[in-house]
């Protein structure tokens, strides 16, 4: 009875409350929506006037966003989970935008007990249990195929987060294997971390060498905006994101140049005890 009160409460205000077109159709037609059919445009609509509506998006050190800026980082937040239940990000409640990158100051223990403190500038940060914290100036740049999309990599972070710490393994859906998962990210990740240790060539940052949780992130990434790269250079991971996020992008985007990812991404890497490559769930 309360999923179908809760369901109605939804459809209510969403029939009640659409975004309006000036707002909706420069948004849409940014390149990262490409190739969207008719169904999945009107349900992104759906689930970004849902977030909006659900989610508390706050500005600090004195930047504005407006009507438009906030339906731009919101239609990029939902569109992994287009295809997903509206509750997919239910277990969190807020945004908060800085004006460009920002100062975190974090700390975590490690695999024998020890405390360590330290700073970074961050264009993106999924706080376990809390916000995501965002810089304007990266949301902004995000929706343009090209590997990098600072809200859909934290986004990616939060998804990995409902079932527990960050790992690489989110839950998965009925029907999905779990060992295939493994194996096609372990490899994944195995291989890139070579690449980073010799200083080889990747198709796909190599951010996603940092830990098994970044590279879910980064594979996300990816896999909405160059999809290409995933498919042609690790298909089964492609296979497998697929199958979790109920898209094929492949199908529907443009094949783009995409970098070479050798820049360090200034996003928050995901602390963990061991990030050996077998450290898949």
């Amino acid at each position: 009875m309360f999923e179908f009160l809760r369901t109605r409460r939804r459809e209510h205000y969403l029939a009640a409350n659409p975004i309006p077109d000036a707002l909706w159709y420069p948004v849409l037609a940014m390149p990262l929506f490409l190739g969207l059919t008719e169904d999945e445009k009107q349900r992104l609509r759906e689930h970004t006037a849902w977030f909006l509506h659900e989610k508390t998006i706050t500005p600090v050190h004195e930047l504005e966003l407006t009507e438009h800026a906030r339906v731009l980082l919101a239609a990029q937040a939902v569109l992994p989970v287009i295809n997903l239940d509206f509750d997919a990000y239910d277990d969190w409640s807020e945004v908060v935008v800085y004006p460009g990158r920002f100062l975190s100051r974090d700390r975590y223990t490690d695999a024998i007990g020890l405390v360590h403190e330290y700073e970074q500038h961050l264009a993106g940060q999924a706080r376990p249990e809390g916000p995501v914290l965002l810089s304007w100036m990266d949301v902004a740049e995000s929706p343009w195929l090209d590997g990098w999309n600072v809200v859909i990599h934290e986004l990616a972070h939060k998804l990995d987060m409902r079932n527990g710490e960050a790992n690489g393994r989110p839950a998965l859906h009925a029907g999905m294997d779990a060992a295939e998962w493994k194996a096609a990210f372990s490899d994944a990740f195995s291989h890139l971390s070579k690449l980073a240790h010799l200083g080889l060539y990747s198709p796909i940052d190599l951010y996603a060498a940092e830990n098994p949780a970044e590279c879910f992130a980064v594979f996300s990434e990816y896999f909405f905006e160059t999809p290409h790269a995933v498919s042609e250079h690790y298909p089964r991971v492609y296979e497998q994101l697929k199958q979790f996020y109920r898209q094929d992008p492949l199908q529907r985007l443009p094949r783009v140049r995409y970098r070479p990812a050798f820049e360090p991404l200034a996003m928050a890497p995901v602390i963990m005890p061991t990030t050996a490559p077998g450290a898949w769930a």
